[in-house]
């Protein structure tokens, strides 16, 4: 199950993805689009004289993941294009399902889609320091063709963030996004992109699990953290959010990886973990929904999501909401 293709970025015009700052409130304002935030995968769709690639937001390889998202975008009218988007599976009141997409990686699944954002080239045109604005119009256009296809254009709202994000919450979506629709594509992080979550929800380093009790299978609870620094930090004990297939596929995966001593400093107490704890190496990262961090910076009600194929261990720290000045 893990990912291993090496990294792609030649002939790309970036070397980071943009990626958006945490904040705890939506920004105002008529300068700001707002989007949904879709639950997904994020990829970079490189298209080059119908030969696709699809690239991770690290740049590996996920073409042969995600075939008919390739094929979509080799239809495109265009000899060239790399566009920017989330893959996700799409349930039929909108919103999007992570644990669906982990299963569609092991069987078909007709509603996976390919949400695009934004683009950067089309043609013989680099489009990164147009406003975002300008893009966003330029990939509508490309994209129109297919309104319900596997490519579907990102729309979004212009001001009104606190009642986008409401109303985002409402509906039981993980999100919104908000960007300047006057700036330019800036790869990595800046404040020109901001998300601000309906519930919380991180990836977390899996650095060991429990055994199973009563009927259950696999494995009883993952043990999680995150890094500061050089250190792995204990987060807490996730329980809950499995199916049953997925305990014994996670004890498949994590039992190769088995070592003696505990991953994380310090080692967490056995009241925290439980008593019949394995550790494994901490390489593999899963993405968990909580409800807050208690004062001890454990996990309260963590609920497992899926695995994070397109994360690596090492750049997962513990998330925290941006405070922005408004005025």
């Amino acid at each position: 199950m893990r990912h291993v293709a090496g990294h792609v970025t030649s002939q790309l015009p970036i070397r980071e993805v943009q990626l958006a700052q945490l904040v705890a409130e939506p920004p105002e304002g008529p300068e700001w689009f707002h989007e949904q935030k879709f639950d997904g995968y994020r990829i970079l769709a490189d298209l080059d004289r119908g030969t696709v690639r699809l690239l991770s937001r690290r740049f590996h390889d996920w073409t042969a993941e995600f075939p008919t998202v390739a094929q979509a975008v080799a239809r495109l009218p265009v000899r060239r294009a790399i566009l920017d988007g989330e893959v996700a599976v799409l349930l039929p009141d909108g919103r999007t399902t992570f644990q669906g997409l982990q299963n569609a990686f092991s069987a078909p699944n007709p509603n996976l889609v390919y949400f695009v954002f934004d683009v950067l080239v089309i043609d013989d045109e680099m489009l990164v320091s147009l406003p975002l604005e300008a893009r966003k119009a330029r990939l509508e256009k490309l994209v129109e063709r297919e309104p319900l296809g596997v490519i579907r254009y990102s729309d979004h709202v212009v001001g009104n963030g606190k009642q986008f994000f409401a109303l985002a919450c409402k509906s039981g979506l993980e999100g919104i996004v908000s960007k300047r629709r006057d700036k330019p594509y800036s790869p990595g992080r800046s404040s020109s992109w901001q998300k601000t979550k309906c519930l919380l929800r991180q990836e977390l380093v899996i650095g060991g699990f429990t055994d199973p009790e009563g009927q259950r299978a696999g494995i009883g609870a993952l043990l999680v953290g995150y890094y500061d620094g050089q250190r792995l930090v204990y987060a807490g004990k996730v329980g809950t959010g499995y199916t049953n297939e997925m305990l014994v596929q996670l004890r498949a995966l994590l039992g190769p990886d088995e070592q003696r001593a505990s991953p994380f400093s310090p080692e967490p107490p056995r009241a925290w973990t439980g008593p019949h704890r394995h550790w494994v190496e901490p390489v593999h990262v899963g993405e968990v929904a909580f409800s807050e961090w208690t004062a001890d910076g454990l996990l309260r009600h963590p609920s497992f999501q899926g695995l994070r194929r397109d994360k690596t261990a090492r750049e997962v720290v513990r998330e925290a909401a941006k405070k922005i000045d408004r005025a």
